[in-house]
């Protein structure tokens, strides 16, 4: 498991994919989402906007990253 560190309050789902680089474009990430390849704490999200905040774990492909606070 990946941490990635935050410096705001909750980052959206398709812009955590981008900065943690599991995807190369906002296109590739809205895919991703819409098709149910994320998971958000072990359930399947299909909205890209979803926030996402510190202890959240988002699970994509054979990735799973958990979101810190820094």
């Amino acid at each position: 498991m990946e941490k990635i560190s935050i410096h705001t309050d909750f980052i959206k789902l398709d812009a955590l994919l981008k900065y943690a680089a599991l995807v190369g474009t906002g296109g590739e990430a809205k895919i991703a989402v819409t098709e149910g390849l994320v998971k958000v704490n072990d359930e399947v999200c299909t909205q890209r906007g979803k926030k996402i905040y510190p202890g959240d774990r988002v699970s994509f492909d054979r990735f799973t990253i958990l979101v810190e606070k820094a």
